[in-house]
């Protein structure tokens, strides 16, 4: 079944788009076609597919959580180009008036 004109300017109407005549005739046949295309995967038979997320079998990529020494804060610290009261020094970007 064809759509017609006057059911794509109710889709249209519908989407809030403003269609001329000649947009109205030269877009039915060509919705028709993708309508069609869209019904023949109804017709292919995957009852026993299983569904997955991904066409490949995917495992864990993360590496475990471990808990690990991490560097004094006076050694981090050193290595800052700036530091005051234990914490780093970096410029103010934000609040300045000019």
């Amino acid at each position: 079944m064809a759509l017609s004109p006057d059911e794509v300017a109710r889709l249209a109407q519908l989407a809030r788009i403003d269609l001329s005549a000649e947009e109205l005739a030269h877009l039915a046949p060509q919705l028709d076609v993708i309508l069609e295309s869209v019904a023949r995967v109804a017709d292919v038979a995957t009852a026993d597919v299983t569904p997955t997320s991904h066409p490949v079998p995917m495992t864990n990529v993360f590496r475990t959580d471990a808990v690990a020494e991490s560097l004094p804060p006076a050694e981090v610290l050193a290595m800052a180009p700036d530091h005051e009261d234990g914490r780093f020094r970096v410029p103010r970007i934000l609040g300045e008036e000019q």
